[in-house]
């Protein structure tokens, strides 16, 4: 699939606020045989004393911006146009959690698609014993690691109402579980705290995904959002496989990836420091647009 892919961030400041420096990670990858970036730009109002950009350490494209003069409001337009060709499911050849185990241990690397990086605990999604016990359920009807992950993606689906009203980006896993409600960000942070709980190495994913209006509706301008999605490593053999428990699907052709962390801490699509007063207010806005090939 072809796409072009449109995101509106803006910021209203209270008052001007002064000192800015930020992180943004608002860019597809490109990811061999899986996404093709054709074209990417990013476009900021007011126009930063200072850019520069570079990769961090799990290989997202990270643009590095600074103010100098004060300013009240603040937008980025990011455009970009991503080709996404994910090859078909192969066969379930994930081993077992004890297998498991012993295949991270014999794991002698620590480059950033390790699994060593994503088995313990993180800022959004600590270990938690009763995520851990929600998650062994679906172990014990389960013959491999890819089940398992499977399984817990369509019960989180089941389980949890989708309110965007219940959580905030702070909210931690073991909140949203208590909750049983939250958004894709929660859904994903429990389903990682969960697999983590069992030894299941489990990334956090950031990115698009396309969404499709209903029968007879047209699609509405801005509608698609950002999406958050979750990656497990099922293994040497097969490796990291992509679960989206807000839908209760495999990541498709329709998921666009942004980055991959240990949590949304380390993708956040924004993060800096600044000097302000008082609190900000926010709007974000995508579109997702087939392009006919």
């Amino acid at each position: 699939m072809l796409y072009d892919v449109r995101l509106n961030l803006h910021y209203d400041y209270p008052y001007p606020v002064e000192g800015g420096r930020h992180h943004l990670r608002t860019m597809p990858l490109t990811l061999p045989g899986m996404q093709r970036v054709i074209a990417a730009n990013i476009a900021l109002s007011p126009k930063p004393s200072e850019q520069t950009a570079f990769s961090d350490f799990f290989g997202n494209a990270v643009t590095s911006i600074a103010f100098r003069k004060p300013h009240d409001t603040l937008d980025l337009t990011m455009k970009a146009r991503v080709s996404v060709t994910r090859p078909e499911p192969p066969l379930d050849i994930s081993p077992n959690l004890e297998g498991l185990g012993a295949e991270i241990d014999a794991t002698l690397t620590l480059d950033a698609t390790s699994p060593h990086h994503f088995v313990a605990g993180s800022l959004h999604a600590p270990l938690e014993p009763a995520i851990t016990a929600y998650a062994r359920d679906s172990a014990a009807s389960s013959r491999s690691v890819f089940e398992l992950a499977f399984d817990l993606c369509k019960r989180i689906h089941a389980d949890f109402d989708y309110e965007p009203d219940a959580t905030n980006v702070r909210t931690l896993s073991h909140e949203a579980f208590r909750l049983k409600a939250g958004v894709c960000q929660d859904f994903s942070h429990v389903m990682i705290s969960g697999l983590r709980g069992l030894g299941v190495p489990a990334a956090y994913v950031s990115g698009f995904i396309r969404t499709i209006p209903p029968p007879g509706k047209e699609r509405l301008e801005g509608a698609d959002a950002m999406h958050a999605w979750v990656s497990v490593w099922c293994g040497r053999e097969a490796g990291w496989r992509e679960f989206d428990p807000t839908n209760a699907i495999l990541a498709g052709n329709d998921h666009i990836v942004i980055g991959y962390g240990r949590d949304y801490a380390d993708v956040a699509p924004i993060v800096g420091v600044l000097r302000t007063v008082g609190r900000h207010s926010s709007e974000q806005s995508v579109d997702v647009i087939p392009v006919a090939e």
